[in-house]
């Protein structure tokens, strides 16, 4: 049986580790923090959330498959060993934190749900701490209460916006989700390889939303008709393959490949970047000019990443 992701790697064999980890952290954040904005495209056009979230994580598997396949090197006994877990990572993490997400942002505005969704550093920081007895330390604590502050002025709370409750329902359980896959991702105890857990994770996901649509559970509904965005409109099929290659495919196997290196609690607060790259996705393809106060927001945001990562552990070195 594995263990819950600690709060750092088991072991890191040298500064550059954290830096690279770093900058795949930042990568999937930015990659990620495109898909609602191409989701509202479709969601326009009489896409529905679940047809979206299931072409996204149908085309993101298609795409890890190889990579996956030659990372474990034939070693299918150690993903079978792994099955609880991946199901867990694919269903709950990904099919399951994208559905809600998607659903979330057919009513309400991109920034919104993602900024809600978003409170799952702190749930990762609570569960840590319950579960492994990591008690947050200064710096961890200080940037959560900066993110938090960032969220509600982002989130435009404090002018009593209409939130449309039905959104934050569904931003909340996409929370849950996003809890899970941070925790999963950085665990080092199943043995996995990173490419090998996103592409198994991605293709249960794949599966589950496919057996929801078969029995009727989740309504799929698609069109051909153009995508409208800022830019003009562009042909259907290039936002939904642009949602599998990038806010799917690169975005989980960076994003599980930081996670290992950086533990659960740095690499979902350095992922709050997203809300920052969703806010100016938002600007550049569907015209959702950011307020003053998702301004400051955001910027309050990127202050609590820098200090939660101030509080990395030392790096322990191999002996």
């Amino acid at each position: 049986m594995t263990h819950v992701a600690d709060d750092a790697p088991l072991v890191r064999t040298s500064a550059g580790d954290g830096g690279g980890g770093l900058f795949l952290a930042l990568v999937s954040a930015t990659a990620f923090g495109m898909s609602g904005s191409l989701a509202r495209g479709l969601l326009s056009t009489g896409w529905s959330p679940g047809a979206i979230v299931l072409a996204r994580v149908g085309i993101g598997a298609l795409v890890v498959a190889p990579f996956a396949v030659a990372s474990l090197r034939g070693r299918w006994r150690q993903l079978r060993a792994q099955a609880r877990t991946v199901l867990v990572y694919g269903v709950l993490g990904l099919a399951g934190a994208q559905f809600c997400f998607f659903s979330a942002v057919a009513a309400m505005d991109v920034a919104p749900a993602l900024l809600i969704e978003y409170t799952a550093p702190a749930a990762v920081v609570v569960w840590l701490w319950a579960r492994r007895g990591q008690r947050p330390r200064p710096y961890t604590m200080a940037g959560a209460g900066l993110a938090a502050v960032g969220l509600i002025l982002a989130v435009d709370l404090i002018s009593g916006a209409d939130l449309a409750w039905s959104g934050v329902a569904w931003a909340l359980a996409a929370m849950v989700g996003l809890t899970a896959y941070f925790l999963i991702a950085a665990d080092t105890d199943t043995g996995l390889p990173p490419a090998a857990l996103t592409g198994a994770g991605l293709a249960v996901g794949t599966l589950a939303l496919a057996a929801l649509a078969a029995v009727g559970l989740l309504p799929m509904h698609a069109g051909v008709e153009p995508a409208g965005y800022r830019i003009g409109d562009v042909p259907w099929w290039l936002p939904v393959l642009l949602l599998g290659l990038v806010t799917a495919a690169l975005a989980y196997t960076t994003g599980t490949a930081a996670g290992r290196r950086l533990g659960s609690r740095t690499a979902s607060f350095v992922a709050l970047l997203e809300v920052v790259a969703s806010v100016i996705f938002a600007w550049l393809l569907i015209n959702e000019t950011p307020t003053p106060s998702q301004t400051t927001g955001g910027l309050l945001i990127i202050g609590g990443v820098t200090l939660a990562k101030l509080d990395d552990r030392p790096s322990r070195e191999t002996p």
